[in-house]
């Protein structure tokens, strides 16, 4: 594992500004003055008057101003969820953004300026992280070395299109279509709005209902091996690009997140974010024509040159983002359904439609096994991961 710096930071008016929004002289000079005034008065009249928290608008607002939501959260949010801000549950903020304002980010510059040997309290403050040498994927390598020297069996390619239910319980899935394989436990990370359908006349109608209704957004990524960026070397792992003018909504520079995962570390090798919904016109654009408007967008914003790109891949994922709008308002009818099967625990983000981070999706599976080792058939202690106040990176 690698100890990596965290640098990540919003690219607006063609300038880069740090995520969190920090008071940085830089900060302001970017902004210029009239913006800088207006976030200012913005920020303290939102100190004076709280609105009350009924959307994702409202979390933000509530922490950072209106002014500020505008400039460095609303576009970028809209175009992850492909929904109006207002129109969003403000879970989400309380999941990802929980703790942070502008408030504590003035609190954590000066701790961090006065305390040397201060360490940050907010997740979305910290400055350093573990990362796999060749990527996340080794994790899962490592996990599946251990399964098979237990003894243990991992089926690739195997798509659970059935879960059979016995007296309150899981007694085994259907694989294919057509194989059946019984189980003592059945541990799902696949979508809840499939694994409902994969009960097929159990679930009560609501139930399906519900499930069936659950929005998710969908995803794309342009990866470019490039022979060099526009703006030359920088420390980024990932940008946010809140420019309004792209429907690009991050970049990834994977030499920054490990630069074994290159492998010419002279070239520069990105990754390119997209939300969509599976169906639209994004979703169906060929592949090449899409890499082709994706280089395009990332020459408009001055980023790269075309002539630099040397390679390029295009990926599609489906149900990356479990949404929080819609039909998820009802979700814990769902969930106290799932919780009602005995030996069925659901983890990860996708299992418990929850848009958690990779570490807490992990913790959910380790709070599953804790279960299963125990015989609880308790699963509280695995839909609260990311539920309190502080941060599990934290401990």
């Amino acid at each position: 594992m690698l100890l990596r710096p965290r640098v990540s930071r919003i690219f607006y008016l063609r300038k880069f500004f740090d995520y969190p929004i920090s008071l940085k002289p830089q900060t302001f000079r970017n902004m210029g003055l009239g913006r800088t005034m207006k976030a200012g008065f913005g920020y303290l009249g939102s100190m004076l008057h709280k609105r009350k928290e009924n959307s994702l608008e409202d979390f933000y607002i509530n922490r950072f101003g209106k002014p500020l939501y505008e400039m460095f959260f609303e576009d970028y949010t809209e175009k992850l969820w492909g929904v109006p801000v207002k129109d969003i549950a403000p879970d989400w903020g309380a999941q990802r953004v929980k703790g942070l304002s502008l408030t504590k980010a003035v609190g954590e510059m000066l701790r961090t300026t006065f305390r040397k040997n201060y360490q940050t309290r907010e997740t979305s403050l910290i400055e350093q992280f573990h990362y796999p040498k060749r990527g996340p994927g080794q994790l899962w390598e490592a996990l599946a070395g251990e399964v098979r020297s237990l003894g243990g069996e991992i089926r690739m390619g195997s798509k659970v299109t059935g879960i059979s239910l016995e007296n309150g319980r899981a007694v085994g899935v259907t694989v294919n279509d057509q194989e059946k394989i019984p189980g003592g436990y059945v541990i799902s990370t696949m979508p809840v709005k499939d694994l409902i359908a994969a009960m097929g006349d159990a679930p009560p109608s609501q139930v399906k209902q519900i499930a069936a209704a659950l929005p998710y957004r969908d995803f794309i990524t342009v990866g470019l091996l490039l022979d060099r960026l526009k703006l030359g070397e920088i420390p980024d792992t990932w940008i946010y690009i809140q420019e309004r003018d792209v429907r690009l909504g991050r970049l990834q520079i994977f030499n920054n997140w490990s630069p074994y995962m290159v492998a010419d570390p002279a070239k520069t090798w990105i990754g390119l974010e997209y939300f969509c919904d599976e169906g639209d016109a994004m979703w169906n654009m060929p592949p090449d024509d899409f890499i082709r408007f994706a280089i395009a967008e990332l020459a408009k914003i001055d980023i790269i040159k075309q002539e630099d790109v040397l390679d390029s891949t295009h990926i599609r994922v489906k149900k990356a983002y479990p949404a929080y709008f819609g039909a998820y308002k009802d979700f814990a009818i769902v969930r106290a359904y799932l919780d009602g099967i005995a030996n069925l625990y659901c983890v990860g983000r996708n299992g418990q439609h929850r848009y958690n981070n990779m570490d807490h999706s992990m913790l959910t599976a380790m709070a599953a096994v804790e279960a299963i080792r125990t015989g609880s058939d308790d699963k509280s202690a695995i839909w609260s991961v990311n539920t309190e106040e502080e941060y599990h990176e934290e401990k």
